[in-house]
């Protein structure tokens, strides 16, 4: 993309001339469009639109974004812009089992992912060597729960230093506060299998092996106050048999787990995932 390359986002009641209406104001800032999603919800009436374009001048977001307010405004317009160019800010949680947290790690240096990790935040010390060996600030919170309140105060704080403008639980093992999740709605990815609510509590692969489950997935998807339900961005499944040992189930749910969660964090952070009440729409890049 361009160096002044920007990314448009929007939502709002599907009307006519929505699509006309901003491609010419586009066009009007001298923008060229390089990609354009767009879809119409008739079960609410709701549009969404999703504009890459670009332009020869200086202007920054907010400038191009106060030069499109008179469309924004003709159609009340949930919109947001964006520099294509930005190294988004993210924040990392794991507990133990750190494969999502190596995953996202090595793809942002082979530069699939373009993200900064401002800092990996964790229950545990089991990744701090994983956080040095990138040179990021790693910082170990224990949760009790006398001490949960506390910890989630840090983590608010962390977020607003940082400038961070997502946070990844990459099995981040812990459950957050209603009131934490609401603060942060949509701007938490959270991974996990995908036999919940099937197989609750400890060792859900073992579960599964046990039960003969021919089909293994997991889930990315936002956080929300009700737990591990929150809006679905990205799945996978796998086809397991019976001659696979429960370590096994493991080691596929491990992988499918790294792919599906990378997944999800760039198809937010390039502006792909639009929220559609307790759905999503996602505009893949094709």
């Amino acid at each position: 993309m361009s160096d002044h390359s920007f990314i448009l986002t929007l939502k709002c009641d599907d009307k006519r001339g929505i699509v006309a209406a901003v491609s010419g104001a586009v066009s009007a800032l001298g923008g060229n469009i390089l990609e354009s999603n767009q879809f119409r919800d008739p079960e609410n009436n709701m549009f969404f639109m999703r504009l890459t374009f670009a332009t020869d001048g200086r202007d920054d977001a907010d400038e191009l974004r106060a030069r499109l307010a008179p469309v924004i405004t003709a159609y009340d317009m949930d919109a947001q812009i964006v520099d294509a160019g930005r190294v988004p800010k993210i924040i990392l949680m794991v507990s133990k089992f750190d494969h999502a947290l190596l995953h996202l790690l090595y793809q942002i240096k082979v530069g699939w992912l373009k993200a900064e990790v401002m800092a990996i935040v964790s229950n545990h010390e089991d990744a701090r060597r994983a956080a040095e060996n990138e040179g990021i600030a790693y910082h170990h919170w224990p949760v009790t729960k006398e001490t949960k309140p506390a910890q989630e105060a840090r983590l608010l704080a962390l977020v607003e230093e940082t400038g961070a403008e997502l946070v990844v639980l990459a099995r981040y093992m812990q459950v957050l506060s209603n009131d934490l999740s609401k603060r942060l709605a949509g701007r938490i990815i959270n991974i996990h299998h995908s036999f919940l609510p099937s197989f609750k509590g400890a060792k859900p692969y073992h579960q599964a092996h046990e039960r003969g489950v021919k089909l293994i997935g997991a889930t990315a998807h936002y956080v929300t106050a009700d737990l591990d339900e929150g809006p679905i961005i990205e799945q996978e499944t796998e086809r397991v048999s019976h001659a696979l040992t429960a370590e096994d189930y493991v080691a596929v749910g491990r992988d499918i787990e790294s792919r599906v969660l990378a997944r999800a964090v760039r198809l937010h952070l390039q502006g792909r995932v639009l929220p559609n009440g307790a759905k999503t729409i996602v505009f893949s890049q094709a």
